[in-house]
């Protein structure tokens, strides 16, 4: 896998997208100290590199009505050819689940999990993800209060030495 090789404008206008993903080039232009075509060129290498993989919108889950999140590590039954396919495939297909991980410890897989309330949680627990016939054991904690939720990646140059 080939790394592109970012100068101090790329990181900045990296940056600037993570913080408002809809900017345009000419506001980029503004933040960075470029033109609005340099911007517009480096940000198509960008995309076009795969650094830049699409723009979302961020969304209030509790406003629409998502005030429940909880993070369940799952240990599943067996491994091996297709089985974890198999449970690959139900995450897939289970809205709920907004990020999925396998992981190393004491856990196979950690999910995090947006949900109305208590009762659409245990509907989702005991309905769906307990009956799976790979899942041999969850384990939940309700998520009380997001202390950080950063979406994106930290600036390059600004990770722990």
């Amino acid at each position: 896998m080939h790394v592109m090789e970012l100068d101090l404008f790329d990181i900045a206008i990296l940056s600037a997208l993570q913080r408002d993903g809809s900017a345009t080039n000419a506001a980029l232009a503004e933040v960075v100290n470029l033109s609005a075509s340099q911007c517009s060129r480096r940000r198509a290498a960008l995309e076009q590199a795969g650094i830049i993989e699409g723009y979302t919108a961020r969304l209030s889950a509790s406003k629409l009505g998502y005030g429940m999140r909880a993070i369940i590590r799952v240990n599943l039954s067996s491994h091996g050819q297709g089985k974890e396919g198999d449970f690959a495939r139900f995450v897939a297909s289970q809205p709920q689940i907004r990020s999925a991980f396998s992981v190393s410890g004491d856990a196979d897989y950690v999910l995090d999990v947006r949900v109305r309330d208590l009762e659409a949680f245990a509907d989702f627990v005991h309905g769906h993800l307990l009956p799976h016939p790979q899942v041999s054991q969850v384990r939940s904690e309700i998520v009380l209060r997001t202390l950080k939720d950063e979406r994106g990646i930290a600036p390059v140059g600004t990770e722990p030495q």
